[in-house]
């Protein structure tokens, strides 16, 4: 692991890094279970770049998708446990395959539509 990636940021650190208040974080921590700071002995919360990352994904969903709490929150925990991405060469193919069989029908739907 990198000094980078072993480094700890505080609330205020973080809030100034992704431009978001103190306040809206501590509320997404209690809105998205995937964002859970440590803390320190004084208790005070410290960030790794993970969670900065998490953040900044969670602001993409909620302010630029315009996803509810709760969607964006079930669409973290998908690709935070890789759902969707193939795991082997086989589950690739057979994407492949099923991306494939897709475009095919659209093309013949839109064939149909030039036909009329």
């Amino acid at each position: 692991m990198s000094a980078l990636e072993d480094r700890r940021y505080s609330i205020s650190e973080v809030s100034e890094q992704v431009e978001l208040s103190v306040h809206l974080l501590r509320q997404w921590e209690k809105a998205f279970s995937q964002l859970k700071p440590k803390r320190n002995q004084a208790n005070q919360r410290y960030y790794t770049v993970e969670d900065i990352r998490i953040i900044q994904r969670i602001k993409q969903l909620v302010r630029n998708e315009k996803m509810t709490h709760e969607g964006a929150s079930q669409r973290l925990s998908q690709e935070l446990r890789g759902a969707g991405i193939p795991q082997t060469n086989e589950e690739a193919l057979e994407l492949i395959d099923t991306i494939s069989s897709l475009a095919r029908h659209a093309l013949d739907v839109l064939d149909g539509y030039e036909d009329n």
